[in-house]
């Protein structure tokens, strides 16, 4: 049970699906995209889980958001970039965020995306807090700068258009405490058209630590005409509906609370469908092993077949499957080295299948966590004024992690 002692039901999923341009998603609850972590593999492992929860005929299950994405490596079509956005095989939604600073390159990376790749859905990033980002200008501190944030919001909007794509956005509630940007943001981002946005309730500052602040979502709700998702500290699906309660948003979105847990997305579904959450799936350690191994066979196949290195991008979800349970240090350093599909099934063979899931990693953070930090990084003289007034943000073509 998570600290807020979440209220036990919800008006969740009796209101309609909500509705992004001519998408509806009768299952609002969607999957962050994650740097590194949400390739094909586990996407598909979290929209299978959804879709059990929610029964049948229920589609779209839930949204499910690949990796961010840079928008100079989408627009000149760079080999590695598109390999990041491989569809998950029967997602009926293809959804990507996209991360850039040029308004051009956004631009054509957006007709790429949806003319070229079948994109469905595109997803704008303004809200990672990483210091590679932020310090170039993009990220979590580019809505400071009005005019840029707004041309980006309409260079992506109008590139979609003809293709009947939605644009929706994530931002955060600002810089930090004193330079908050969330209302003015959201305001934006319905002017130029988008579909929806979602809040992250941390500013900047606070990266990933702290407590999520959800009464402001409840504000940019009260603002806004179109749909809020609310993200942040969404650890059970208990969590989830006392979010929507709490602020009247849309839906969720859940990112660290589901990392070496496939199966949130079983109870969130589980719980929109019912107005109740009910208890937390608690998988014994054979099911864990099983969800584990189904990874890295789809991590495998994400990877054209290449296991040393599907394993190699495998091993971070280790520790986050596994954590809680006494595996001994021995074989915990072991599967976090894994190489190949005998391998991790050799070493998964000498666990007991039995061993039940250890309540105590329930409604807990997971993930990056840390202290908020002291500063933001940004470039020089950045908050001297609300407009670029000249300043060209430098635009990172490599993949910029975070989120």
């Amino acid at each position: 049970m998570s600290e807020r002692e979440p209220e036990a039901r919800s008006e969740a999923g009796r209101s309609g699906p909500v509705r992004l341009g001519g998408l509806a998603l009768p299952l609002p609850v969607v999957l962050a995209p994650m740097a590194q972590v949400t390739t094909s593999a586990y996407r598909r492992l979290c929209r299978e889980q959804a879709e059990a929860g929610v029964g049948a005929g229920i589609r779209p299950a839930g949204l499910f958001t690949c990796e961010m994405i840079t928008a100079r490596g989408v627009a000149d079509r760079i080999e590695r970039t598109l390999a990041m956005m491989r569809p998950d095989p029967g997602d009926p939604i293809r959804s990507v965020q996209l991360y850039g600073l040029d308004p051009a390159v956004l631009a054509r990376a957006v007709q790429v995306s949806c003319g070229e790749l079948g994109v469905d859905h595109v997803d704008l990033n303004f809200g990672c807090p990483a210091p590679k980002v932020t310090r170039k200008g993009g990220g979590g501190v580019l809505p400071w700068k009005r005019d840029r944030f707004a041309a980006l919001l309409q260079a992506a909007v109008t590139a979609a258009q003809p293709y009947g794509v939605p644009v929706t956005i994530k931002t955060r509630l600002g810089l930090d405490d004193q330079h908050e940007t969330f209302l003015e943001a959201g305001r934006t981002a319905q002017d130029c058209g988008c579909a929806a946005i979602t809040l992250h309730a941390r500013t900047v500052a606070q990266a990933y630590g702290g407590r999520a602040d959800w009464d402001r979502v409840r504000e940019l709700v009260e603002a806004l005409d179109i749909p809020v998702f609310g993200n942040g500290d969404v650890w059970e699906a208990a969590d989830a509906l006392d979010l929507v309660a709490r602020t009247g948003c849309a839906g969720v979105v859940v990112g660290r609370g589901c990392l070496g847990r496939p199966w949130l997305f079983h109870d969130l579904a589980r719980a929109w469908r019912d107005g109740r959450a009910g208890p937390p799936s608690r998988p014994d350690l054979g099911q864990v092993v099983a969800l584990a191994r189904r990874h890295a066979e789809l991590q495998v196949a994400h990877f054209d077949g290449d296991e040393r290195h599907a394993l190699a991008d495998l091993r971070k979800h280790m520790a986050w499957y596994f954590k809680g349970f006494a595996l001994g240090g021995d074989l915990r350093h072991r599967l976090g080295l894994v190489s190949s599909l005998a391998e991790l099934e050799r070493l998964t063979d000498e666990l007991d299948p039995t061993v039940e899931y250890p309540v105590e990693e329930l409604g807990r953070p997971r993930g990056r966590q840390g202290s908020p930090r002291g500063s933001v990084a940004m470039p020089h003289g950045w908050l001297d004024s609300r407009s670029l007034d000249g300043f060209e943000p430098a635009e990172d073509e490599s993949d910029p992690g975070g989120g």
